[in-house]
């Protein structure tokens, strides 16, 4: 069983609430708690949708609520972000979905790796004080229940490379090219 899947034993029933965001990577499915922002997914076409809503259900313990406020800040928000304003996300994030080590990866790079800015593999291992964990830190990567607002797109190979993204490649470059990382795509 999962982390997240025992907190929600531990922790039936919550509220929750969904929406879905157009944006310049395509569509975002946002989830939030009462808490806060639980999670952005990429490609949320229909079917990648009721797949995630199912599983929001069986950790939640209850069907989705038809609002949350934090959805209301986390669209102003990403909306801001994708028209290029530098911007350091505000919405309150629930970090339920993800615990242990992928957690503390996830905090210090939300707390140390601002917009425009990347970090490599290893030197966020460095940071989490795992200098051997390089690998288990692109993990964590790929687990990141809160891309964008959690910037894994913000991290990359130490050989020069852009690495991974569970969003796809091509995202990740969009999203490095709008921080003015990467140069923006010719077409």
């Amino acid at each position: 069983m999962t982390d997240a899947a025992q907190e929600s034993v531990r922790n039936p029933r919550r509220d929750w609430a969904w929406t879905r965001t157009d944006s310049p990577v395509g569509p975002l499915l946002l989830a939030a708690t009462e808490q806060g922002l639980v999670q952005v997914g990429f490609h949320a076409d229909e079917r990648t949708v009721q797949r995630s809503l199912a599983r929001l259900e069986g950790l939640f313990g209850t069907a989705p609520r038809a609002e949350i406020p934090h959805l209301t800040t986390a669209v102003a928000e990403l909306a801001a972000y994708f028209s290029g304003e530098p911007t350091a996300f505000t919405v309150p994030l629930d970090w339920s979905l993800t615990s242990g080590f992928y957690a503390r990866v996830l905090h210090t790079l939300a707390a140390d790796v601002p917009y425009g800015s990347v970090v490599g593999y290893q030197d966020l291992a460095d940071r989490v004080g795992e200098p051997g964990a390089a690998r288990a830190v692109g993990a964590a990567m790929g687990s990141n229940p809160l891309p964008v607002v959690v910037p894994c797109h913000r991290v990359v190979a130490s050989d020069g490379g852009i690495g991974g993204f569970s969003g796809g490649l091509e995202t990740k470059r969009v999203l490095l090219a709008l921080e003015g990382v990467l140069p923006a795509p010719l077409f």
